[in-house]
């Protein structure tokens, strides 16, 4: 495990299936728990492991005790969160794996509560964070390294598509790129509805391993085209902001976060396009919203 303030706690999918479930089974052994079951692979390897057990395999940029410290403060700070079973987590040669108690799930998700929290979150001092756990610039995220990713997948866009993202990015990116000196406040960094569950409390939001510093705006860009682009519930962002308080639509830096992340989605599909067929079909699917073809189909989240 490295640790790196330019970088949020997990950067980098864990590695291979097989690698990731030996992993969990080492965990599973050790804590008595269930023959671990895949259950989900992306930036960290999901499993259960029984009744109410997840095991979380990740590959974190630094110390992984640094995740249950951040669960336990937000917790106190009133946010609903995952609950760890176990204050340590297992480390192997490859891997930190945590054990987590799975969320029943009660319903439709109150968006207007996911807003609530959020604005909760953004009055946290930056400073508390930065104690215990990564906080680099939103911006900073190495996927949103555009420059290098063109660079990586620029021959595999077809020249009206790469025309309309490089338009894009340099319409969108300095907005974001000024917000380096702002105050900041902290951010969850990937609020959306796969990283939500409705529990019998409330909502419960899942997936820290983005928290970051930037504007308030970050955590409304993905909401703002949910709807539109993915596919999601109507009014889906306008109840998250009534619970926040406030709407970014038609502020500047949202609408340019948000279009910034719809070019992340893309370039990270075509790149993973080289290896994977299904990936292939939906970057193909995502090179047409680029196009500006008019009947250009919703995306699939991957």
């Amino acid at each position: 495990m490295s640790s790196s303030p330019e970088l949020p706690f997990v950067a980098a999918p864990p590695g291979t299936v097989e690698s990731v479930t030996r992993s969990a089974q080492r965990a599973a052994e050790h804590w008595s728990y269930d023959e671990p079951q895949l259950v989900r692979m992306g930036m960290n390897g999901i499993f259960s492991a029984g009744d109410g057990v997840l095991l979380r395999v990740s590959r974190p940029t630094a110390p992984p005790e640094q995740a249950t410290w951040l669960a336990e403060l937000l917790t106190k700070l009133g946010l609903r969160v995952p609950t760890y079973l176990r204050s340590e987590p297992f480390v192997t040669d490859d891997h930190a794996v945590f054990a987590i108690a799975a969320v029943v799930e009660c319903g439709p998700v109150d968006w207007r509560a996911v807003g609530e929290m959020i604005a909760r979150l953004h009055t946290v001092a930056a400073s508390a964070i930065a104690a215990g756990y990564p906080l680099p610039f939103c911006g900073d995220f190495p996927w949103w390294n555009f420059a290098a990713l063109l660079v990586e997948v620029g021959a595999d866009l077809d020249s009206c598509s790469h025309a309309s993202i490089d338009t894009a990015i340099g319409r969108s990116f300095p907005l974001l790129a000024a917000q380096r000196s702002a105050v900041p406040v902290v951010c969850h960094g990937d609020v959306h509805p796969g990283n939500v569950i409705q529990s019998a409390d409330g909502p419960v939001l899942l997936d820290w391993d983005l928290v970051c510093r930037g504007p308030a705006a970050w955590d409304h860009a993905p909401l703002m085209t949910w709807t539109q682009r993915w596919g999601g519930e109507p009014e889906i962002y306008e109840t998250f902001a009534s619970g926040y308080g406030r709407s970014f639509r038609g502020d500047p830096l949202a609408e340019a976060i948000a279009e910034l992340r719809l070019v992340a989605a893309t370039l990270m599909r075509v790149r993973a396009a080289r290896t994977s067929p299904s990936a292939a079909a939906e970057a193909e699917l995502r090179l047409r919203f680029w196009r500006g073809e008019a009947d250009a189909p919703q995306w699939n989240a991957q």
